[in-house]
């Protein structure tokens, strides 16, 4: 019965993070107000199936904290910390692959006649929405880090899985240091398509469990 449990909950974190890796690669640039009201059905699509990552992975990393379950229960506190990150993230698609073109085009009629409240308005949704991308990056790298440590101190999974892990984090603390834009379209897609990778090996290492 565990086994197939880590079966399904591996092939949950796959799934979540093949999501992610598509999404990434869909996802629009932004621009001026007109151009995202133009691309607003595409925009909506990528951060509906973002959205849809979250069940998928918030399982899959159950499954992994049992798996890397010890004494400690640290694993624990990393399933935690990724619930926390996990539900930054998809609050920052629902404020601004949702919320935000909604607003627009209700608003599009009488864009020029407000466009000063309108631009205020708008600052403000991207000042959340970074905030809850803050948030997501570092809950997730945190998350990454500890069940990577307990990769390490184990002997469940391979070794280099926990290594990744860590490099994860380490460029995580690089750019913060130098000041990288992680949360513009392309610094975001780089932190995306790190942890993914990482995810879907952790998956189908889950996946492969015998006993």
């Amino acid at each position: 019965m565990e086994t197939q449990f880590y079966k399904s909950t591996g092939a949950s974190l796959s799934i979540g993070s093949t999501l992610a890796i598509f999404v990434m690669a869909l996802h629009p640039a932004g621009g001026s107000i007109d151009e995202i009201i133009q691309i607003k059905t595409m925009i909506m699509i990528t951060h509906v199936l973002a959205i849809c990552c979250v069940p998928f992975m918030l399982f899959g990393f159950y499954g992994l904290s049992q798996r890397l379950m010890d004494k400690h229960q640290f694993s624990i506190l990393a399933l935690i910390i990724s619930g926390i990150g996990l539900l930054g993230g998809m609050l920052a698609a629902l404020f601004n692959g949702l919320a935000l073109p909604f607003f627009l085009d209700r608003n599009s009629v009488t864009l020029e006649q407000n466009a000063d409240h309108i631009g205020v308005i708008l600052q403000y949704g991207f000042a959340v929405n970074k905030a809850f991308d803050y948030l997501f990056i570092v809950a997730v790298c945190t998350a990454i880090a500890l069940y990577s440590l307990l990769i390490l101190r184990s002997q469940m999974f391979p070794k280099w899985i926990g290594y990744l892990g860590m490099g994860i984090l380490f460029m995580a603390i690089f750019g913060a240091v130098t000041e990288f834009m992680f949360i513009s379209l392309e610094g975001f897609r780089i932190f995306v398509f790190g942890i993914a990778a990482w995810i879907l090996s952790a998956g189908i290492m889950l996946m492969r469990t015998k006993e």
